[in-house]
């Protein structure tokens, strides 16, 4: 309300105001064919000669249209001009403040000796219950993890570290959305998930994503143990680096071939998905002890676990970075925690 008081008040006229209208709503039109377009060749796979009947047909009347309107910037034009710079220079600081901190989590993973020395520590105790650690790797356990423990010396009896992915498709099916991995030592119960949603997947109440993530993880547990038995006609169990690689999936098939789920790998298809054949240990009980343990502590309760990693600049950076990294980004969060 305050800024349109102060736009009123500095432009005086509807004349001016009209020109900042009209090129808002020129660009939007141009922005929005332009990323129908990219839509339509990366998502939906049209034909090249569709695709280019609707970019020349629609780009070249709002192209008229907005090189009309472009003479009027300077009688107040400029406003969208200046309001999307100032957005788009807080996207920009905000995506690369982001970018650094994931890089810094992936190049400062807990690492096996860790886990190795964790589980044979006597002081580490185990609690009742479940414990969903969320984070945005894909593979390995993020460092907030050793944080947690050297502050808080114990660990939920099954902890599952849950990454919550968006795909470019336009849903997952329930039985394809979540992908599990063991993590070693095994003794340990620690499981990494992948949540995989589409853009049109609702996301569901926190009751029930917790019982189908937990219901996906003794399937999983029971197919894992048919493998290691050699009952399975393979070992699919996938690797991290084989989880990390999203590529482009086929729309028409409804969900990612990249990565598949274990109840994925067990239907017919499973001949033409990628196999690991990397050996792992036997797991120390039975498939169905593992999984009324899973049950057990289900019923105990689930606990989220939710950290945050808070990046400065490097002391030896320049002025404007750290204006920008220590400043402007908690400006930022504390704007977006307001909204």
């Amino acid at each position: 309300m305050i800024a349109c008081v102060v736009v009123t008040a500095a432009f005086q006229t509807t004349e001016k105001i009209g020109n900042a209208y009209g090129i808002a709503v020129v660009s939007v039109m141009v922005i929005t064919t332009g990323l129908l377009t990219l839509i339509m060749l990366v998502i939906w796979k049209t034909s090249i000669w569709l695709i280019a009947l609707f970019l020349v047909g629609f780009l070249s009347i709002e192209v008229i249209y907005l090189s009309s309107v472009l003479y009027k910037f300077v009688q107040g034009g400029f406003l969208p001009l200046v309001f999307s710079s100032f957005l788009m220079a807080i996207m920009a600081i905000w995506h690369y403040v982001h970018k650094k901190r994931y890089m810094f989590e992936l190049n400062n993973k807990v690492s096996s000796e860790y886990m190795r020395q964790l589980a044979s520590n006597p002081n580490i105790n185990r609690v009742p219950g479940i414990g969903l650690l969320y984070s945005e790797l894909v593979q390995g356990i993020p460092p907030i993890f050793s944080h947690f423990i050297s502050n808080i010396p114990s660990i939920h009896s099954v902890v599952v570290i849950v990454s919550i992915k968006p795909i470019p498709l336009s849903k997952v099916a329930v039985e394809e959305r979540f992908l599990f991995r063991q993590l070693e030592p095994r003794e340990y119960r620690m499981f990494r998930c992948v949540a995989r949603y589409g853009y049109n997947d609702r996301m569901e109440e926190p009751k029930e994503f917790e019982q189908q993530l937990i219901e996906n993880l003794k399937e999983f547990i029971r197919h894992e143990h048919f493998v290691l038995e050699g009952e399975a006609p393979g070992n699919v169990e996938k690797t991290e680096e084989q989880v990390e690689a999203v590529q482009q999936p086929n729309p028409s098939s409804g969900s990612s071939p990249s990565i598949q789920s274990f109840n994925a790998a067990r239907s017919a298809n499973s001949s033409n998905r990628i196999v690991s054949s990397r050996i792992v240990s036997v797991p120390i009980r039975g498939a169905e002890e593992e999984m009324q343990f899973v049950q057990a502590e289900m019923e105990k309760g689930i606990v989220y676990l939710l950290g945050e990693t808070e990046v400065v600049a490097a002391e030896n950076s320049s002025f404007f970075k750290k204006l920008i990294v220590n400043y402007g980004c908690v400006w930022e969060g504390f704007s977006l925690h307001c909204l």
